[in-house]
């Protein structure tokens, strides 16, 4: 398996300021852009973001048929029904980047029993994202 194989899985997003989103989450949370593609009026049609072989894909929240299924939260320190969770190789270093770039820090960073090194923060519109270095790809160790 090469070191960044392509996901099958993507989760898609909307956001209310989408230029922003896009923003943030390359600077707090190490993302990188693929692809972006705006309309005339200047509204993020489609944008792809890649992280460690992972990709996300986000639009603006606007008035179609596919907003009607799925929003941003509506609040943005309420539950969400589903986050992502992001492996990466220093989890101190990765909450620093967020914490510098203006995170919201909402389980702290810790270590937990079963080896991982993690912590949970939210973007600006309430998305609730996961970081840490369990890595369920890795081999299991003998023990």
């Amino acid at each position: 398996m090469s070191e960044h194989p392509r996901s099958a899985i993507i989760p898609t997003l909307r956001y209310r300021d989408t230029h922003a989103a896009i923003d943030f989450l390359c600077r707090a949370f190490g993302f990188e852009r693929h692809l972006v593609i705006e309309s005339d009026e200047g509204l993020i049609q489609h944008a792809q973001l890649v992280f460690r072989g992972g990709m996300i894909m986000l639009g603006s929240d606007r008035d179609d048929a596919f907003s009607k299924m799925q929003r941003p939260p509506s609040d943005a320190g309420g539950p969400v029904h589903q986050s992502p969770y992001l492996v990466v190789e220093d989890a101190d270093a990765h909450h620093q980047r967020a914490v510098e770039a203006g995170a919201t820090i909402v389980r702290p960073l810790e270590d937990q029993e079963y080896g991982s090194r993690d912590y949970s923060a939210r973007d600006p519109e309430g998305y609730l994202w996961n970081f840490g270095t369990y890595d369920p790809w890795a081999e299991p160790s003998e023990g």
